[in-house]
C-alpha cells in the first residue's frame, strides 16, 4: 500500500471511530488509555505547531533547491516533487524570499493553482537582503510591508500561512517589528508568524513585547537542529517551548555530511556541497561533523535503518519539534526522506544516537540538573515540560 493510501486509510479509520463514539455520547468519558489509542493512529503524521491549532505534517518540503542554478531543480521537476509530496500526505511547504533570488517563490506560485490552496501551509521569510539599497533588508515596518507584498505577488496567493523573521534585526525596536507583523495578520495577508536564528533571550523578549501590547505571538521557530548541531538544547528549545513555539528544523542531513556519501570528505563537482561550500562548510564540514557521521553510520549498520532516515527522524523525538524540513531535487530523494513522516525511530535507537552525539555539558546545565532533581524527587508527579534537555 502506497504512502498516500496508508494515510487515507488511517484517517478514515480515525474519523470513523470518532463519529461512532460521538454518536454514542461517550467520547469524553473514555478512560485515558482508550482516548490515546484513538489518537495514536493519526498522531504520527501531523503535529500542532506550537501553541496554535495549526496541524503540520512532520516532514516539511523545503524549496531552496527550486530554481537554484547548478545544484537545484527546474520548474517542471519542482512541480513533480510538490505533487508527490502532497500525494504522500505532506501539507507544509517552506520557502524564503531570498531563495534562488525569488525564483523559488515564483515556482511555488505557478504550482498553487493546480491544487487546493487551503489544504497547504505555505511559509516564507523576510529580512535578508533581496535587492540593492538601504531598504532591501532588515525588519523595519517599511521593509516588511514591501517584502510581504513582493512575496504575495511571486507566490500568486492572497495570504501567507506562516511568515518568518529570517534573521534578527539588531536596530529596529521590537515594538515596530512585531507591530508591523501584527498589522499583516490583521489585514489577512499573514496567518501565523515565527522567527529564525533569534537567540533565546530575543525569543522571550519578543513574547514579552507581544503580550504587553496585545500583539500576535510567534508560534514557530525555524532553526538548525540536528545530530551535528544540538546547541539549541541549552537555551533555545526550553525558551521556545515556554513561549508556545514549535520548532521546524532545517538541514537535518548536515549539508550532505549525514547522508553517508562523503566519507572521503570530498565534494563532488556539481553537488550541493560543492556549490554551497562557503555556507555549509563552516556549519557541517568539520571534524565534529564527520565524527558524528561515523556514529550515525555505525548505528545504521547495527539497526538496519538507512543513515539519512536516522538523521531526519531523530529531531522528531523531541516534542517541541513540530516538523523537519527536507530539501530534495528529485523524486527518489523525496520518497526516501518522507519515511520519517509516519514512522518513529525505535526508542533504543533514538537514545543511542542521543547519548553518543550529546554535546559537552557546561557548568550551569550540570548544576541546575542537580537543583531540579531536588524538586522532582520531592513529589510523585511533576510537569515534565519543565525538565532540562
Amino acid at each position: 500500500m502506497g504512502i498516500g493510501l496508508r494515510l487515507l486509510y488511517g484517517r478514515v479509520r480515525y474519523v470513523g471511530k470518532l463519529m461512532e463514539l460521538w454518536q454514542d455520547g461517550d467520547l469524553n468519558y473514555l478512560p485515558a488509555r482508550h482516548r490515546s489509542e484513538i489518537v495514536r493512529e493519526d498522531k504520527l503524521k501531523y503535529r500542532y505547531l506550537g501553541s496554535s491549532g495549526l496541524l503540520m505534517s512532520r516532514i516539511t518540503l523545503g524549496t531552496m533547491t527550486f530554481g537554484a542554478e547548478g545544484w537545484g531543480c527546474d520548474e517542471k521537476a519542482s512541480h513533480q516533487i510538490m505533487h508527490a509530496y502532497i500525494e504522500a500526505g505532506g501539507n507544509s511547504i517552506d520557502c524564503g524570499d531570498v531563495y534562488a533570488g525569488g525564483r523559488s517563490e515564483e515556482i511555488i506560485g505557478s504550482f498553487l493553482p493546480q491544487v487546493d490552496r487551503d489544504q497547504l501551509i505555505v511559509a516564507t521569510k523576510y529580512s535578508l537582503p533581496t535587492k540593492p539599497g538601504l531598504t532591501g533588508f532588515g525588519a523595519s515596518r517599511k521593509t516588511v510591508m514591501s517584502a510581504c507584498e513582493a512575496s504575495l505577488t511571486r507566490l500568486k496567493t492572497d495570504y501567507i500561512d506562516l511568515y518568518y523573521l529570517h534573521v534578527p534585526d539588531p536596530i529596529t525596536p521590537y515594538e515596530e517589528i512585531f507591530g508591523a507583523l501584527d498589522d499583516l495578520v490583521t489585514q489577512g495577508k499573514v496567518r501565523y508568524i515565527g522567527c529564525s536564528s533569534l537567540f533565546a533571550w530575543q525569543v522571550t523578549k519578543a513574547r514579552g513585547v507581544s503580550d504587553r501590547l496585545n500583539l500576535t505571538r510567534m508560534v514557530a521557530g525555524q532553526y538548525i537542529y540536528s545530530l551535528i548541531h544540538r546547541e539549541l538544547e541549552r537555551e533555545l528549545l526550553p525558551a521556545a517551548q515556554d513561549s508556545g513555539m514549535g520548532i521546524t528544523c532545517f538541514s537535518p542531513l548536515g549539508g550532505g555530511v549525514l547522508t553517508g556519501k562523503y566519507k572521503d570528505r570530498q565534494r563532488p563537482k556539481g553537488s550541493r556541497a560543492a556549490y554551497r561550500t562557503a555556507v555549509d562548510g563552516p556549519r557541517f564540514w568539520h571534524d565534529k561533523g564527520f565524527e558524528i557521521a561515523d556514529v550515525v553510520a555505525k548505528v545504521s549498520a547495527e539497526s538496519g535503518i538507512p543513515i539519512p532516515q536516522l538523521a531526519i527522524a531523530w529531531p522528531l523525538g523531541r516534542k517541541v519539534v513540530t516538523s523537519v524540513i527536507i530539501g530534495v531535487k528529485n523524486l527518489e530523494q523525496l520518497e526516501a526522506n518522507m519515511v520519517p513522516a509516519d514512522t518513529d525511530l525505535p526508542a533504543d535507537v533514538w537514545h543511542t544516537l542521543e547519548e553518543q552525539t550529546r554535546p559537552q555539558e557546561e557548568y550551569m546545565t550540570w548544576y541546575n540538573k542537580l537543583n531540579y532533581a531536588r524538586f522532582f524527587e520531592a513529589a510523585e508527579y511533576y510537569n515534565q515540560d519543565v525538565e532540562l534537555y
